[in-house]
This record gives C-alpha cells, structure tokens and sequence, in this order.
C-alpha cells in the first residue's frame, strides 16, 4: 500500500461510517415504530455479537495490560450503553433530522473533553463556535411543534445531548485504547457488553414485549446490528486508530446533512421556515470551531 492509499484509506471508512450512522436514525424510527425502543436496541447488539463471531480469528494478537479493564468498561459503558438508552428514549419525543443536528455537537464537545482530560489548548474561537452551535441547537429544539412523530422535540433532543456526553467519553477512551487493541475486537466488546447490558432491562416492567413480528421493524433491527453496530462502529473505530481523535471526531459533522436528506426521502420529516437558520447557527459554530482540528493532531496522538 502507498502513501496515498494509507492516508486516504481512513477517511474512506470514516465517511462511510457516518452515512452508516445517518441511517440508524431513519432505521431507528421505523424500527420503533413495531417494537419497545429497549427491544430494539438489544436486538441489534444480539445480532451485531452474532457477526462478529464469524470474525474471531481477525481480532489480532492481544497486549493486555494490568488495569485496562477500567476504561475497557468505562468505553463501553459509555457507548454502547448509556448513549443507548438515551438516544433511544430521544428518538421516541424528537424526528431523526433533529437528532442528527444535535449530533454535529460531537466535534465541539470532544474538543472540550480533551481540553479538560488530555490538556489541550482551545483558542476564543473555538469556545466561540460552540457557544454559536450551542445557541443553534437551543433554537432548533424550541421552534419544533409536536407531531405524531416528535411528540416533544425540546425533551429529545435534550436526551439525544446527553447521548453525545456518552459519545464523547467513549471518543476519547477510545483513542487511547487503539494504541494497544485492534478496532475489531474494541467494536466487538461493546457488543457483546451492550447484549449483556440490555438484556436484563428487557424484563423491566416498562418494557413492552412484542405481540407480533412486523417484517419491516425486523429488517430494520437487522440492518442496526449487521451493518450500523458492526459496520459503522468498525470503520469508525479503523479510522480513529489510523488518525488523531479531534480530526476523526470532525467527521461527525457529515451526519446531520446525511440524517436530513434521509429523513425527508424516508421518513418525509421537513424542517420549518424558522428552523432553516437554527440549523445554519449550528453549521457557522462548528466551522469557527474547526481551528482545533487543525492545531490539536500533535497532542492527541499521543495517547
């Protein structure tokens, strides 16, 4: 492989991963739409772990060492776990297109949690950015009527918030962990931690079991576990071991463009006039924040 290839190859999977996570948006609404949120998300960590059984072989040599356990589980506790349960509770008040705009919050705020954790330097402009994003998402969320489909934007999209808090401990323990472990076997843990994780809370008594098997709600359980889970977190993961965490966090912003155009084509979700530059706000903060994803690769590649 030449130099070309190796460069890139991982933004290659990174972008195939995040139109892979546009979807599970779409994927998610319509699997909710036959099954309880909490059956739906242990079924596509059920099938997901089922997968990645088929590739044992590839999860390479282990170099195990003493107390990695912790962030291990602390990684997986993040995400697959409780990013989970939030975004699956988000999706049930809010629509797919305003859970993707939420998302381009991820870059800003793994810029901070490294600030805070691994003590890099933010610039004005960066704390500018996502103060202007910040303001974007609070008016995106209360310009949104209640609808069949979003009977309560404001309390989704703060829930699909709180899913990017997970995402970004589980971003930067991640990075760390790539230094010794191969993507593959990471992707697999949380699998099969997030299988041993929803399992029990399927007989909670809020959890409504299915009466009937909806071929659509299925296909889309499927298409969660096989192709998101496995395929998306996968070429994520690849992609955060080849580059540094801030530059592979960017990608992020590629999602909430992928959710919109898949939610209006699948779902027909439409944004209201006065939601347009809500949105616009979001985009104008993340670019001022992007000076970090030029300045930060040095200090995150360290870890």
């Amino acid at each position: 492989m030449n130099r070309t290839e190796g460069i890139w190859l991982p933004y290659t999977g990174l972008t195939l991963a995040m139109i892979l996570w546009s979807s599970s948006f779409v994927a998610l609404k319509l699997a909710f739409r036959s099954f309880d949120p909490m059956v739906v998300i242990f079924g596509r960590m059920a099938v997901a772990s089922c997968c990645f059984l088929g590739f044992f072989s590839r999860f390479g040599k282990l170099d195990y060492r003493r107390g990695d356990w912790k962030p291990i589980l602390f990684m997986t506790l993040c995400e697959p776990c409780l990013y989970f349960l939030f975004e699956a509770r988000a999706l049930t008040h809010t629509s797919a297109a305003q859970a993707g705009m939420i998302c381009a919050l991820l870059p800003l705020m793994v810029a901070i949690g490294a600030r805070i954790f691994l003590k890099e330097a933010i610039s004005a402009r960066t704390w500018a950015g996502f103060l202007l994003a910040i303001l974007g998402a609070v008016w995106l969320s209360a310009s949104e009527s209640a609808t069949a489909g979003a009977p309560n934007p404001p309390l989704g999209n703060l829930l699909e918030f709180l899913a990017m808090v997970c995402a970004t401990g589980y971003i930067i323990t991640l990075k760390r962990l790539t230094a010794r472990y191969s993507p593959l076997l990471l992707t697999a843990l949380q699998a099969l931690v997030g299988s041993a994780f929803f399992l029990p809370i399927l007989f909670l008594p809020g959890t409504e079991w299915p009466t009937r098997f909806d071929g659509n709600g299925i296909m889309a359980i499927f298409y969660l576990g096989a192709f998101v889970t496995m395929g998306a977190y996968g070429l994520y993961n690849f992609g955060m071991s080849r580059i540094p965490a801030s530059q592979a966090s960017a990608f992020v912003n590629l999602i909430p463009i992928f959710t919109i155009l898949l939610g209006r084509l699948i779902l027909n979700e439409r944004f209201t006039l006065s939601q347009y530059p809500a949105a616009a706000l979001i985009f104008i903060g993340i670019f001022l924040s992007q000076e970090i994803q030029r300045r930060a690769p040095a200090a995150q590649s360290a870890g």
